[in-house]
């Protein structure tokens, strides 16, 4: 078994959680960076990886690295590998780019001269070329640029990871399904005592942490990009989905409580939760945060509440996190409570102590994970 060189993305700040459960998965060299997580083995690992891993975005298959300062070095690298092994004329292919301090500052400039040179490889080779398709590719490649050095890799992810197929409003809910798995894993919930989350939307953060308990793989339902490789061992995937479908549990350990005031957020919760199949196993409900009866303690509380854009906004909400703090003091004794919000200013207004806070980013913007004991 050949053994190969991945890297899995992830949010700013989810690096050590996404460790922690590659180690899980019994992976080897498990190596945490900026922005993702560095770990090696056969195929067999990178299936896993895709299948299994709940805070990633994408796992990439390293194929080279090397130092690029211009054009004409980018494209003679990138020229020099048998593209061969992974693509015919009949398949199509996408490069996507990333890149920072470099002396090559334009992405799409990076991308096209990438995907030139791969193309005029394979016309070398087979005497015609594949096709692009940036929306469906058969085959994507990353191309990382970091302070003059390129790494080049195969994304085996396809859609990004957090794309589990049970969320079709996309745009409703700001908070992705690899974050929201991120906040439970943080929290340290191993699913043995209740988890509840009061202003549960459309109910990511309850649904991933069913999904955990009920150890579930976040792409049971899914299809991947390698799937469509040459080479893809289509017996060795069924074998993982199988040993997945015989360890997954038919009922919670401890109770799975979601709520939220607004009827429409609940009947989309109610919608995602049918299709990620957990909804049988959940207590989901609408209720306002003063009303919130969580089952006795202990327990972990997770709260993602909105937390304004716009300085109107962040005055109205006030009144809302003092509302939670003052909820969490009269109601949930023996739990842990864990607030996540991009206002900080907002969270003084919640009038409890912190006793950890974590760095963690949604999107562009910085953000807190918030711990409070209540005693």
């Amino acid at each position: 078994m050949m053994k190969q060189f991945f890297f899995a993305t992830t949010a700013k700040g989810v690096e050590e959680a996404l460790a922690a459960e590659l180690v899980r998965l019994g992976v080897p060299d498990v190596t945490a960076e900026s922005g993702g997580v560095r770990f090696a083995g056969g195929m067999e690992a990178a299936y896993r990886a895709n299948l299994w891993l709940r805070t990633a975005s994408r796992v990439l298959m390293t194929l080279a690295e090397f130092p690029c300062e211009s054009p004409e070095e980018l494209y003679r690298e990138v020229r020099g590998i048998s593209w061969e092994r992974f693509l015919t004329p009949a398949l199509t292919l996408a490069v996507d780019c990333n890149l920072r301090d470099s002396t090559l500052t334009h992405s799409g400039f990076v991308a096209l001269k990438t995907k030139d040179a791969i193309v005029d490889a394979l016309r070398d080779h087979f005497g015609s070329r594949p096709s692009v398709d940036t929306k469906d590719p058969d085959l994507r490649v990353n191309v990382r640029l970091f302070k003059n050095r390129c790494t080049l890799s195969l994304d085996l992810s396809g859609e990004p990871l957090d794309r589990r197929g049970y969320r079709l409003d996309r745009h409703e809910a700001p908070l992705k399904e690899n974050l929201a798995a991120a906040l439970v894993e943080l929290s340290g919930w191993d699913g043995g005592t209740p988890l509840v989350d009061p202003m549960c939307g459309t109910g990511t953060i309850a649904i991933e942490a069913a999904l955990k308990a009920l150890r579930i793989p976040p792409g049971l339902n899914r299809g991947f990009g390698f799937q469509r490789w040459q080479g893809f061992d289509r017996a060795l995937w069924d074998r993982i989905v199988a040993e997945a479908r015989s360890g997954m549990l038919e009922r919670l350990p401890a109770p799975v409580q979601a709520s939220d005031l607004s009827h429409s957020a609940v009947g989309m919760a109610v919608q995602n939760a049918k299709r990620a199949g957990v909804l049988e196993r959940l207590v989901l409900g609408r209720l306002p945060m003063a009303e919130l009866e969580p089952p006795p303690g202990p327990g972990v509380l997770i709260l993602n509440p909105p937390y304004g854009k716009r300085l109107g906004e962040v005055e109205a909400l006030r009144p809302l996190y003092k509302e939670i703090g003052d909820t969490l003091k009269k109601r949930c004794k023996g739990y842990t409570a864990y607030l996540f919000t991009g206002n900080l200013e907002l969270a003084k207004s919640v009038g409890l102590k912190a006793t950890r806070r974590m760095v963690l980013y949604n999107g562009p913007i910085e953000c807190r994970l918030l711990k409070y004991e209540m005693y």
